[in-house]
This record gives structure tokens, C-alpha cells and sequence, in this order.
């Protein structure tokens, strides 16, 4: 990964890459970069903390602004022998000390926002963007000359991504060369024919760049040279349409959050999405309703939606194809979306065990989820007997409960912290949001000896009663609903719903029904 821009560009690759805002890395570096350009980009940054004093070995934390450049600043650490950590900046702070507490890294490249939280932790921090008494500022490194660029060993620490944290403190995931670029990158750099990328492809990305999932991408996409990527930093509809519509994608990646965010620019009459032929959501569950309306809103023959499930331990576990046809059926009962299709080929087994023996049970019975991958993370830094506690002869424990149909499609209920018996709240959510016109999002709330609490998300926080009696009328027995606005409810750096944070806030409680034990 230190050298990958490098060797991208010595290939010849074409690739142009759009930002809706320069870099936090290179605030005068414009917004168009080649792949020629990137590397210098990165040996620069390596440079910088190489003279911050970064050395092979050590831990190089990076807390900023959302952007692309967090994988950036994590290839310049690899460059020089160092193993980053990419923690979001979402994080609430009593989360980030914990994790920078663990980490306790040589260096930290953070914003002033952060930089006084960091010196605690830290031994040295770089501010990027204004100057912090006891920090470097970032003027102060430019110019100096990078160190020649190491190749990391296979099976070492290679980089440090933290878990989405929707009920409590993330986790720290290590990946090696081996795990997350061999294992994950390999696959996703194969030119699968309909589904891979092409050269003539102008891929949009709009994620929470702290998170593996994008490091991974970032391996993967340039080995396969599309013509424009497109990254987009923020959620916000308005902005990311000026960029979108400029340079219409062909193929659009996204967190589950941001989709939904970006759902008013499909009715517009310049819609920038009228040419896409391929969707890839992963993180979290998608809905009905915003899958289909993507799917309708593409003016090619036969567009696709790839929903991946997975964890960022272990990468993509499962994927699952929506089209048209498949999604044709409204206010259904038992909407499609929780089906996750089948475990990847070859390199992905699954079983399904009872939580309380472990024994296995059979096909079409729900139980917690074990997979065997060659992709599965070194382990967790800082919580060794958490991490032995998931793992067991090779089988990882995923912490959700589904359903393993005698087919092989996985059929997926809930996170076993939040699972209630006899339903989904994952299900009962598709249904809420597929039967209530003009929601943003419904999450349902399992609670241990009542009914599950919903929790309707709207623009205005307000919901008509009439429609929904009429979306509940066969549904199990729920609390009245609860009516937020978007911004009322606590998220991850990636959108999710920190669930737990949630039912604490609108309860006073956060018992579930479930352990909790392997979340």
C-alpha cells in the first residue's frame, strides 16, 4: 500500500481522480489528482512523519475531517514502516480517549479540534490545520525528504481500523498484508464481467473513510484503472450533487446512511444517478424503499444492487443481488431485503449454532452465526480475551442471529444484543419504512419484558396517526411510536444508529433483551 499509487502509475494508469474539496493534507493541492500525483502526494506525507518521528514499528493514529486522505496519510505510514490507525472523528470523545489510550501511538495527525485530547495519549501530535501549543503544525514538516519506502511483512500488523462502536466503545481491528490485501483486495481487483469495474467506469464513493471498508477499496479500485472516481466527503445532498452531476457515475458505493441523505436528488430533473448500472452498499442494513427507488432512478436496462454483509473482522461474508423485479412487491409482509443471499464461494464457510450450547441446529432454524475466513483480522489491539472469546477452531463468531435456509441463503434477524422472540426489529423496520411514504428511517428498539419501542425518523419529526394504524394493523404488538428528526439521532461515523445510546436516550435504560456478549 506505500508504494501502490506508484506502481499504479508506472503502469500507465489513466485514472482521474474528482474531490468535492481539496484534501485536509493538501488544502492548495486543488481538487483533480492522476494517480502520479497521489504518489507524490503520499511520499510527502511520509516524509512528514518521518520528521515527526514516526519510526518502522510504530503506531501512527489519524483522527481528521472525513475525507479520502485518511487512506492517504495510511499508505504514507506504511510507506515507511509504521502501521496506521484510523479512528473516525465522530467518535464521541470519551470512545476516542479510550481507543488512543490502547493505541498509546508514536504519532497522531489530528486536527486542533482534538489535538489536546491527543497530547495525552500521544507522543507526538500533528495539527493540520491551525497551530496547537505542544503540537506540530504541519508547516513546520513540509519539505523534508521521505524515507525509502519498506515493504511490510505478510503476516504483520499492516493497519488498525476500529468497529462501527453501535453499542459502546469500538472495537481496534488488525489487519495484515495477508488478510485485508490479499484475502479482501485480491477479490474485489478481479474484472468480474457485469458486476467488476471497467476501464470505461466513473466510480462516486461517499463513505466514512476512517473505516477498513475503504482502505480496502482503495487497494482494489486502482489495480483496476476506471477512467474517474468521484469521492465525496460529506452527506449532505446539495453539495454532493454539483460534483455528481459534472461527472455522472456509472457505478456509486455508499454507506446505507448516505444513500438515504442523497434520496431527493433522484427527483430532480438533472438526476445525477440516471446513468449508474451498479450499487454496492456494505455496513448496515439497507430498506426497501431507498433500494428501489435508486434501482428506478437509473436509466440503463438492467441496473444492479449488491448488498454486502460482513464485518469489518472479517470483511464481506455474504452478498446478495436486488434488481427491479426483485423489489417490484410493496408493503409486503415479509419484504426481501433481510435475505443476504449466500456465502461468497469458496473462501467463506457459515454454520449456525444455538447461543446458549453452541451445538449446531439445523437448516431453516434461527441461531447465532459462525464464519470461517481466511480474511478474519489478526486480532483486537488491547482486548486480547475479547477477541478469544469470538474465535473458536478457526469459526468466527459474528454476534448475529439468522436464519441458514436449507438453499444456503442467510436470512438475517437481528444483532444477538437486540434480538426479541418470535421477531426481527431488522424485518419490522423494512416493513415500517417500505408502508409509511416520507420517512427517513424507522428503527425498532427490542426491550427485555415489553414491546418493542419504534422510532420513526422524519423531516419535520412528525408522522400522520392515520398512516400508521395502517402500517401496523398486522404487525406484532408495538409501543406508540416515537418521532425524531434526523438529526436527533445518535450515530457512528458511518451513519448507524447507536442503538443502545438511543434506547438510553428515549428510556433512561439501555438492558436489552440479548448478552451483548459478542458484540
Amino acid at each position: 500500500m506505500g508504494v501502490l499509487f506508484d506502481e499504479c502509475a508506472d503502469r500507465g494508469s489513466g485514472t482521474r481522480v474528482r474531490l468535492d474539496r481539496p484534501f485536509d493534507i493538501a488544502p492548495a493541492g486543488g481538487v483533480d489528482y492522476g494517480v502520479g500525483e497521489l504518489a507524490a502526494l503520499v511520499a510527502e506525507v511520509s516524509g512528514w512523519l518521518a520528521a515527526a518521528g514516526a519510526r518502522p514499528g510504530d503506531r501512527v493514529a489519524i483522527v481528521k475531517p472525513n475525507h479520502w486522505d485518511y487512506d492517504l496519510i495510511a499508505c504514507a505510514a506504511i510507506r515507511l514502516g509504521a502501521v496506521p490507525a484510523q479512528l473516525s472523528a465522530h467518535l464521541p470523545p470519551e470512545s476516542l480517549a479510550e481507543l488512543l489510550r490502547r493505541l498509546s501511538p508514536a504519532v497522531l495527525v489530528t486536527t486542533a479540534e482534538h489535538a489536546r485530547l491527543g497530547a495525552a495519549f500521544a507522543a507526538r501530535v500533528i495539527t493540520l490545520d491551525t497551530p496547537e501549543p505542544g503540537a506540530l503544525h504541519v508547516d513546520r514538516l513540509r519539505g523534508h525528504r521521505p524515507p525509502p519506502p519498506r515493504r511490510p511483512s505478510e503476516h504483520e500488523p499492516l493497519v488498525i481500523n476500529h468497529t462501527s462502536g453501535t453499542t459502546g466503545v469500538p472495537k481496534l481491528v488488525v489487519h495484515s498484508t495477508s488478510t485485508i490485501i490479499r484475502k479482501l483486495a485480491g477479490l474485489e481487483s478481479v474484472r468480474l464481467p457485469a458486476v467488476g469495474v471497467r476501464r470505461d467506469d466513473t466510480l462516486a464513493n461517499a463513505s466514512s473513510y476512517a473505516h477498513g471498508r475503504t482502505f480496502c477499496w482503495t487497494a482494489s479500485v486502482f489495480c483496476l484503472a476506471p477512467a474517474r472516481i468521484v469521492i465525496l466527503s460529506g452527506p449532505e445532498p446539495d453539495a454532493a450533487d454539483v460534483l455528481l452531476r459534472r461527472f455522472p457515475p456509472t457505478f456509486v458505493e455508499a454507506l446505507p446512511a448516505t444513500f438515504v441523505r442523497f434520496r431527493p436528488l433522484l427527483s430532480r430533473l438533472d438526476n445525477p444517478f440516471r446513468d449508474v448500472r451498479f450499487y454496492l452498499s456494505t455496513y448496515d442494513a439497507m430498506h426497501p424503499p431507498v433500494i428501489r427507488d435508486y434501482l428506478h432512478a437509473s436509466r440503463r436496462r438492467r441496473p444492479l444492487w449488491m448488498q454486502g454483509w460482513g464485518q469489518t473482522e472479517t470483511g464481506p461474508i455474504t452478498f446478495r443481488f436486488f434488481t427491479r423485479k426483485s423489489l417490484a412487491t410493496r408493503r409486503g409482509r415479509h419484504p426481501s431485503t433481510r435475505d443476504l443471499g449466500r456465502a461468497i464461494p469458496i473462501r467463506t464457510r457459515l454454520k449456525v449454532v444455538d447461543p446458549a450450547t453452541f451445538e449446531p441446529v439445523p437448516r431453516g432454524q434461527a441461531g447465532l452465526v459462525l464464519a470461517r475466513t481466511p480474511a478474519r483480522c489478526l486480532g483486537y489491539v488491547g482486548e486480547n480475551q475479547r477477541w478469544q472469546e469470538k474465535h473458536d477452531g478457526g469459526w468466527w463468531n459474528t454476534g448475529d442471529i439468522a436464519v441458514h435456509r436449507r438453499d444456503g441463503r442467510v436470512l438475517l434477524l437481528d444483532r444477538e444484543v437486540d434480538t426479541s422472540p418470535g421477531l426481527s426489529c431488522l424485518e419490522l423496520e423494512d416493513v415500517l419504512e417500505d408502508r409509511l411514504p416520507g420517512v427517513l428511517e424507522c428503527v425498532v428498539l427490542a426491550m427485555p419484558g415489553k414491546d418493542p419501542l419504534p422510532v420513526v425518523v422524519t423531516e419535520t419529526g412528525r408522522v400522520d396517526p392515520a398512516e400508521w394504524s395502517g402500517a401496523v394493523h398486522d404487525l406484532p404488538a408495538l409501543q406508540p411510536p416515537r418521532v425524531l428528526t434526523w438529526d436527533e439521532i445518535p450515530r457512528t461515523g458511518t451513519g448507524k444508529v447507536r442503538r443502545l445510546a438511543l434506547l438510553t436516550m428515549l428510556t433512561g435504560c439501555a438492558d436489552t433483551p440479548g448478552t451483548g456478549r459478542w458484540t
